[in-house]
């Protein structure tokens, strides 16, 4: 018997005023997984010191996605949307707890651009195991952005 696993990952951002009032919804975006990512999660099978992907990043660089990638383009580090550690669940696609889910609320405290989203297992540096370009999307002060990252092993 032959059983293939494969590794899609997939981001959704949506933009509301300060009013709560949706701005946008990206919907849902396929995002790359890196070379590195796939490494790291090999030791996490076998590793119980291994340091999950719990933290999502934002950068403001359209580069377009390799496999090859460490870091984002360009992360952002301020206008209160700098690296955060994200709310961490499983939930199910296929079968039982299948998907890593990762969902953060950054608000903005200033004018921002943001073109890409990473998982990353550290609050800085780290690996990175994903990366999705977003498209170019404007925040103003008090805008929040609500990421959800899922992780799919199917």
């Amino acid at each position: 018997m032959e059983e293939t696993l494969k590794i899609k990952g997939l981001i959704r951002i949506e933009c509301h005023d300060k009013f709560g009032n949706l701005k946008w919804d990206t919907g849902w975006i396929q995002n790359g997984i890196t070379s590195a990512g796939k490494a790291q999660l090999a030791l996490l099978a076998g590793d119980a010191a291994a340091v999950p992907f719990t933290y999502l990043a934002l950068g403001d660089t359209a580069t377009a996605f390799a496999v090859g990638q460490t870091t984002l383009a360009n992360e952002i580090t301020t206008s209160g949307l700098a690296r955060a550690a994200a709310t961490v669940s499983r939930v199910t696609t296929n079968v039982t707890n299948d998907t890593l889910n990762l969902t953060y609320t950054w608000t903005a405290s200033g004018s921002k651009t943001v073109e890409e989203i990473g998982i990353f297992n550290a609050n800085s540096a780290g690996t990175m195991l994903g990366r999705a370009l977003t498209g170019t999307k404007t925040f103003v002060n008090t805008d929040s952005y609500t990421a959800t990252y899922k992780v799919i092993f199917a």
